[in-house]
């Protein structure tokens, strides 16, 4: 969870760095990690030829989400500060835990609750300095927030649907989705696909590798072993990663509300994990739909992505939030 943590901080920074736009970014990010994937899909072809038309429809679904947040968060850094843009995905938690209790009937304990209010408190307090107040910073401001909603309606429907299948699998035919529709936006809005220097080339390969393997694919693979609220909080460490890359890469200073906001945050988190572990437990899985066959065996053959090694606790590929 912590790869995955420092992971996503980097999002923010190479999207700004990128001059392409963010769609062709957004294309890129997904087709290359699509790639690094494929060559171990052979090995899990057994449970893609299970895959239900319903699981075709909720895959299809889960990945025009992920595209639309992408789409939405990325352009909001074009209007408003990163600061301000993390800020709203702080929400993300948020939003994860009302659609789970009303989609998933997943319903926290109040510690927990308690400790997810502190830490968006205290990623509200390291974001809160730079805050947009303008027009143009207003409507990137609401860009990252409708892009937090729809991360969230992804990962209810990756958390159900990783009920039945290997997170190999969901991941790399969301990806493909997200893919396509991005290349069909980008084809419509007439840009250009391929006429990028080489530095955006190795933009849009880091894109793909640091905040896309090690981030959301990791995550996808942690959302069969915890709760889809518990994986949602770790988008709460981006506004402090992202303030020390940019205090490393642009000699941007961390003011004293944003330490205090840090120590905070993580302060809450420890306690949402604690209220976690001593909540209610999640609904019971539901049943496989009749005519399909069970899919216990999945977890059990897939290999370890690309991202990272096989390992006891964080072997292979695992919202949102960027």
């Amino acid at each position: 969870m912590l790869v995955g943590m420092a992971a996503i901080s980097f999002a923010p920074i190479l999207v700004r760095f990128s001059e392409a736009p963010v769609s062709v970014q957004g294309q890129y990010r997904m087709l290359l990690t699509f790639l690094l994937m494929l060559p171990f899909a052979w090995k899990q072809l057994p449970a893609i030829r299970r895959l239900t038309v319903r699981d075709w429809a909720l895959l299809a679904g889960a990945g025009f989400f992920l595209a639309l947040h992408f789409l939405l968060w990325m352009a909001s850094l074009s209007y408003t500060s990163i600061a301000s843009s993390t800020i709203m995905l702080t929400l993300e938690p948020a939003f994860v835990a009302a659609l789970a209790f009303f989609f998933l009937r997943d319903r926290l304990g109040k510690l927990a609750v308690a400790g997810m209010a502190v830490s968006i408190g205290g990623a509200v307090l390291v974001s809160s300095g730079d805050f947009g107040l303008s027009r143009e910073a207003f409507f990137g401001d609401a860009l990252s927030l409708l892009s937090t909603v729809a991360i969230a309606f992804n990962m209810i429907l990756a958390k159900r649907l990783l009920e039945r299948m290997p997170s190999f699998v969901y991941s790399l035919i969301v990806f493909g989705v997200t893919t396509v529709l991005f290349a069909g936006y980008n084809g419509a809005m007439g840009y250009s696909m391929t006429a990028y220097p080489p530095r955006e080339w190795v933009l849009f390969l880091l894109l793909a590798v640091i905040p896309t393997v090690f981030g959301h694919l990791l995550f996808n693979w942690l959302l069969q072993h915890l709760r889809a609220t518990t994986v949602s909080m770790t988008v709460l460490a981006e506004p402090i990663g992202a303030s020390l890359l940019a205090l490393l890469l642009f000699g941007e200073t961390l003011s004293a509300g944003q330490l205090i906001g840090g120590a905070v945050m993580m302060a809450g988190f420890v306690i949402y994990l604690r209220g976690e572990s001593s909540g209610p437990l999640p609904a019971a899985a539901p049943k496989e739909a009749a005519g399909t066959e069970p899919h216990a065996d999945d977890s059990a053959a897939a290999p370890a992505s690309p991202a990272a090694p096989a390992a006891p606790a964080a072997s292979a590929a695992a919202s949102a939030a960027p």
